[in-house]
């Protein structure tokens, strides 16, 4: 994957964790009070992140190619293009961390 080895390990456990499938490791890169929001609709802590794996990421085999990233303040915007059962085109996802683990991500477009 283009740039994944430059991004944080957490971050890029998200990315190679989802098309590797495996929950374990993807769970594990969030905090345990993180937040995803996809387009408005919010999913908190493991429980809720790990329902939005189930039925929107590993669920529907999401398979991620990142093109590229900015950092600014601490914030992560990655461009992906995404293919999989779901949807699939390109888009950005912002990633936020709390230590060495992602505290937040917004998947906006």
């Amino acid at each position: 994957m283009s740039g994944l080895e430059n991004l944080p390990p957490a971050i890029a456990d998200f990315f190679d964790a989802t098309n590797q499938s495996d929950r374990e490791r993807f769970l594990a890169a969030f905090s345990s009070d993180a937040v995803l929001d996809d387009w408005g609709r919010s999913f908190r802590g493991h429980d809720g992140i790990s329902s939005w794996n189930d039925n929107e990421n590993m669920g529907v085999q999401s398979h991620f190619e990142v093109e590229g990233f900015t950092e600014t303040n601490g914030v992560y915007a990655v461009t992906i293009t995404v293919t999989g059962n779901g949807y699939n085109g390109g888009g950005t996802m912002a990633f936020a961390l709390e230590g060495d683990r992602i505290s937040r991500v917004d998947i906006t477009g």
